[in-house]
């Protein structure tokens, strides 16, 4: 079942790092979706290499190519696949690495697990370059809630010990003003910094971690069904599927551990004839079912493995220890590319209940 993930709606993903292309086959969607080709394509090139001066310096147009499922510009309701062909690979890079895993990477447990015929260079399947797979399943589940009012966007809330202002209560204008950054900070002084700190960890052939904090508005209540494929179980089955993603929190998250009930329990009113909460800690979800309220979480997004600093492994053959400095090209902070692919794993989600 490896690259399958299904529900209501149903995702294939294939592809490797340096193979040939990478792609997915979605199937569940109602046939007559407007497929928004030009909305699609600028959601990929947010996430694509080479996008952002602070990222690897691979350069993928992440141009798609439609196989099966579209027709006229709607779907058919066949199921829809999609090609990404990868042009800029460096497998040579790879090589010397063969028999010495990569720190933080999954080279090891890959090589045990696939008794080492895996495709290793770029790590492969469990290659962050699989992602693009992801926004653009995202993209076209954007592009339906946008339809619906349903909006969704993503801040880079922490890089390092760098912390982004935070809204406690979110609005559209909040949310425009992320979607019309490329790095999408509610503080741009802080952003600065950020960016600045970013450049200073690649300077020193390290890499550095931070946090982004997901929000949608106008999801309506009533969404999940508990146990098992409640709102959040699902979400955190997308999210936990990103490489890098070693976190998340719903609300104030974490935070509610130091917390008594008076504090931590969202209080109704009514807002016209809408209900609401005057407070949103628990992140617009109450027993795995979507409440009305913003959807807010956060994800930890760890730093980016490879880093050309000398670390220590193991060679496989020899079986002593080795000295290893990774070069090639990498991103020397993940962040700032997976906004696009959190984004898409909270729009899949949402679209998923909604049919």
């Amino acid at each position: 079942m490896s690259g399958i993930w299904k529900h209501r709606i149903g995702l294939s993903i294939f592809g490797e790092s340096h193979g040939p292309a990478i792609g997915v086959t979605i199937d569940g969607l109602k046939a007559g979706t407007y497929f928004d080709e030009a909305y699609i394509q600028s959601e990929l090139n947010r996430r694509r290499p080479g996008y952002h001066q602070y990222a690897t310096t691979r350069k993928e147009s992440d141009r798609f190519e439609i196989l099966s499922g579209v027709f006229n510009s709607k779907l058919t309701g066949t199921p829809l696949t999609v090609m990404i062909k990868n042009t800029n690979t460096s497998s040579k890079d790879y090589e010397s690495l063969r028999n010495t895993p990569r720190p933080g990477h999954a080279d090891y447990p890959s090589s045990i697990k696939y008794e080492g015929y895996e495709d290793y260079r770029g790590g492969g399947h469990t290659s962050g370059r699989i992602t693009a797979c992801l926004v653009f399943a995202g993209a076209l589940a954007k592009s339906i809630l946008k339809e619906k009012n349903i909006i969704i966007a993503g801040q880079i809330s922490k890089i390092g010990q760098l912390r982004d202002r935070k809204v406690h209560t979110i609005t559209e204008k909040d949310i425009q003003n992320l979607l019309n950054k490329d790095f999408p900070t509610m503080d741009n002084l802080i952003g600065a910094e950020m960016k600045s700190l970013i450049q200073e960890v690649k300077g020193e052939e390290d890499s550095i971690g931070g946090e982004v904090r997901c929000f949608a508005l106008n999801v309506p209540p009533g969404l999940g069904e508990p146990f098992f494929y409640a709102f959040e179980s699902v979400l955190s089955q997308l999210l936990f599927s990103i490489p890098a993603i070693k976190g998340i929190s719903f609300g104030s998250g974490f935070n509610l551990s130091g917390m008594n009930g008076s504090e931590s329990n969202d209080a109704f009113y009514y807002d016209q004839d809408i209900i609401k909460t005057r407070t949103n800690h628990n992140g617009g979800v109450l027993g795995g079912i979507t409440t009305g309220m913003p959807i807010d979480f956060t994800v930890v997004v760890k730093p980016t493995p490879s880093i050309g600093k000398p670390q220590e492994t193991i060679n496989l053959l020899t079986k002593e220890k080795e000295i290893i400095s990774i070069q090639g090209r990498h991103d020397p902070c993940i962040v700032p590319r997976v906004v696009p692919v959190i984004e898409a794993a909270l729009a899949i989600t949402i679209v998923n209940f909604l049919i």
